[in-house]
């Protein structure tokens, strides 16, 4: 559920979480009917992102009106405004943080995310394990600029009790060829490969049957340094997008079957200010599973003709 497309970060990679533009937010009112909807056709996780969600001033109220409806609550953020929210996300629901951190070299940070702000990420990580909150560091590869921090990501995971989430740069099909993204796209399976030899044990993780990889970081584990690593590689992956349960609330209030398309969009909002019913709401998620299509599929002839929204 995006609850925002505000933000205090400009990273050049950024996506939207494929909204382009921002035509208003939901109450936390309207936040919480979606929701009730949703769990009555047996949905059991909300992950809450934006934009910035820690940008809204109600979001501690939108965590505690979610969090009454199912079992468990996750949010995306960049960890600026964590340390000063977390105590009262972690009181009020929140059962844990996806932070998205690229660097951990203050002169990188700013680089990608137009802003020196990275000292308080780092204490926004540090207030949310104090806090007992879950934590992930999403980290997008970015070849030339980050790939060199791996081993340091790592480390740092290891040491504060974090999971270790790589992501791959994804564009549109159209812009894959593009002289940009061959620039910053950097192919995990390398990493994967290595990662996999060295690992001590392998989980799975039951979205996209992705595996979580148990890396013990002095070759033995012996010494209880070890990082959990997660890698999220979507580009051409007809297995990730056949795996995929997940719905999205936009901003503004329309389901969509994916975020890398804007096919099938289906307007929920209007239908709640219209006092429409619980009946009509859940049409309007049968409706969105109804436009459900992978969008990395076999038979995949005319890429350019897909709208989609992860440009660079």
């Amino acid at each position: 559920m995006s609850v925002t497309q505000r933000c205090n970060l400009n990273c050049f990679y950024c996506h939207r979480e494929g909204q382009d533009n921002c035509n208003g937010e939901l109450s936390p009112e309207e936040i919480e009917r979606v929701v009730e909807v949703a769990t009555s056709l047996g949905m059991r996780k909300v992950k809450i992102t934006g934009g910035e969600p820690l940008l809204r001033e109600d979001i501690v109220e939108i965590i505690g009106r979610v969090s009454k409806h199912v079992e468990e609550v996750s949010m995306v953020t960049n960890g600026i405004l964590l340390g000063p929210h977390a105590s009262l996300l972690k009181k009020n629901g929140l059962d844990r943080v996806n932070v998205s951190l690229d660097s951990l070299d203050r002169g990188t940070f700013e680089d990608i995310s137009g802003t020196d702000r990275l000292h308080n990420v780092l204490e926004g990580i540090r207030e949310a394990n104090r806090c007992d909150l879950g934590v992930k560091l999403n980290v997008v590869m970015i070849r030339g600029v980050n790939t060199d921090e791996l081993d340091n990501m790592m480390d740092f995971c290891a040491a504060n009790g974090t999971i270790l989430q790589l992501i791959e740069l994804t564009t549109e099909k159209c812009n894959t060829n593009t002289l940009s993204y061959k620039r910053y796209h950097y192919d995990l399976e390398n990493i994967e490969n290595d990662i996999q030899n060295k690992a001590l044990n392998i989980k799975f993780n039951e979205l996209h049957n992705r595996k979580k990889y148990l890396v013990p970081l002095n070759g033995s584990g012996e010494d209880g340094k070890v990082c959990e690593v997660e890698l999220v590689r979507p580009m051409h992956n007809t297995e990730f997008c056949s795996h995929c349960s997940r719905l999205r609330l936009t901003s503004d209030g329309k389901l969509k079957p994916c975020l890398l398309s804007n096919d099938g969009l289906v307007d929920v909002l209007s239908t709640i200010r219209n006092n429409g019913g619980t009946g009509e709401l859940k049409s309007k998620f049968l409706e969105t599973v109804k436009n459900r299509r992978p969008y990395w599929h076999e038979d995949d002839e005319d890429e350019g003709k897909t709208e989609v929204l992860c440009s660079l």
